[in-house]
């Protein structure tokens, strides 16, 4: 990595639960994010609505190259998507 770490707080709200999921529309007008329920650390029930922060650095790109393995698979994938 060639900048150093700078961690940052955002904020959002619940939008989308399901039994593997959560989705959150972060504040300021930053996006959208669905990640793995088991990832939401919380004592109570998730709902939406709901309002979540957590910490989070800016992604950096590592080597300019794409990882063919991966680039593959999703175009493998989008390509299925296309003909369905």
């Amino acid at each position: 990595m060639n900048y150093q770490d700078k961690i940052n707080y955002f904020e959002g709200i619940i939008t989308e639960v399901d039994d593997c999921s959560v989705s959150i529309d972060l504040k300021g007008r930053l996006g959208h994010m669905k990640l793995p329920r088991r990832m939401v650390i919380t004592d109570y029930e998730l709902t939406i609505g709901q309002e979540v922060g957590f910490r989070m650095s800016f992604p950096e790109v590592l080597r300019e190259e794409p990882d063919e393995h991966y680039r593959a698979n999703i175009l493998k994938r989008s390509k299925k998507e296309e003909g369905q």
